[in-house]
């Protein structure tokens, strides 16, 4: 991370909210994109409504991070996982003018699938041309899409005949896709709930819906990483067992070094921008990271102990998937 440092802005000593003003003049008299690094949650959500009032035209994009604890037993949240990949897809488009990333302190502290991964696996439909049916539902069920009767929220897909609906990652609302044949005769966004049309489209960009996408490859990889790093898995390793026969497990996210060839940060998501950073970042991502590590101790602990009641938790090293103060931001 050594070329970000000269782009780096600490911004501090500017009331809640005037600072989107600083964003805002900065953007339009460097026309640089800007990261914006928060401290958590609340003050992204304050700078995301300050910017709406500063720089109503200028594209905002959030990365959140995942609403679950390092090393946990669940999944992050299928909204925040298909937010976060959306984002992802939207910056591998690129963009003609400069935009705003906010995220915030534990959303840049851990990696995520590269450029190339997020590139390769989106799949364009567009009005006129012909889609493989076949492989488009292989293409939904390998990123992590899940068939449902009705599309409700991100990440449903249905398939009635020659009408297609799906919830792409974002907030955009679900898609009703209309074949004649096998060709794309129209498609429109609709409201969820009157079903009503919000707008026609031409052509749709779906993007996975899970950071860990279970192909041949990422599972080859798990399962020869997971073996290097703890030795061979019996049967009381349920994580082991369900990613082996290409199955979901609760919480194998937590894991996702072990599925990637190479992972990267949002910065090289978005390499040109110029990172603006919140006050109190650097006691924030120590802190951060201290935790990190006593739960990873803590996981350590239960593995060995001989009275051990949960199911068994081999967890991954934190610095194979998380980022410390000292070694990437250079605080």
């Amino acid at each position: 991370m050594n070329s970000f440092s000269k782009n780096i802005i600490n911004l501090s000593g500017s009331p809640d909210g005037f600072d989107a003003k600083i964003l805002s003049n900065f953007i339009n008299e460097q026309q640089k994109s800007i990261i914006f690094v928060a401290r958590d949650d609340k003050r992204l959500d304050l700078m995301r409504k300050s910017l709406w009032f500063f720089s109503p035209n200028t594209i905002v994009l959030d990365f959140p991070a995942w609403d679950c604890l390092p090393y946990d037993r669940v999944s992050p949240n299928a909204d925040v996982a298909s937010a976060r990949m959306a984002t992802l897809a939207a910056l591998a488009s690129g963009f003609d003018t400069p935009i705003i990333l906010l995220t915030t302190l534990a959303a840049i502290s851990q990696y995520i699938p590269n450029r190339q991964t997020v590139s390769n696996n989106s799949f364009v439909a567009t009005v006129g041309r012909n889609i493989n049916l076949i492989e488009l539902r292989t293409y939904f069920t390998k990123m992590g899409f899940v068939q449902s009767p009705t599309v409700t929220e991100p990440g449903d897909y249905a398939i009635r005949g020659g009408i297609i609906d799906v919830f792409p990652p974002g907030e955009s609302g679900p898609v009703r896709m209309d074949l004649f044949g096998d060709e794309l005769e129209s498609a429109r966004r609709f409201d969820p709930i009157s079903q009503r049309t919000v707008e026609s489209l031409e052509r749709i960009e779906f993007a996975p819906v899970t950071e860990v996408i279970l192909d041949d490859y990422a599972i080859s990889r798990f399962r020869s990483n997971y073996r290097k790093e703890f030795g061979s898995a019996g049967l009381d390793d349920p994580l082991y067992e369900a990613i082996s026969v290409g199955r979901k497990h609760q919480g194998y996210e937590h894991w996702a070094p072990y599925f990637h060839e190479d992972m990267e940060t949002i910065f090289d998501h978005l390499p040109e921008a110029v990172i603006f950073m919140d006050e109190n970042i650097e006691s924030v991502h120590k802190n951060r990271w201290d935790g990190i590590n006593d739960q990873y101790s803590a996981r350590l602990d239960g593995l060995n102990s001989k009275n051990r009641l949960e199911t068994i938790y081999k967890p991954i090293k934190p610095d194979e998937f998380y980022i410390s103060p000292m070694r990437y931001l250079k605080f």
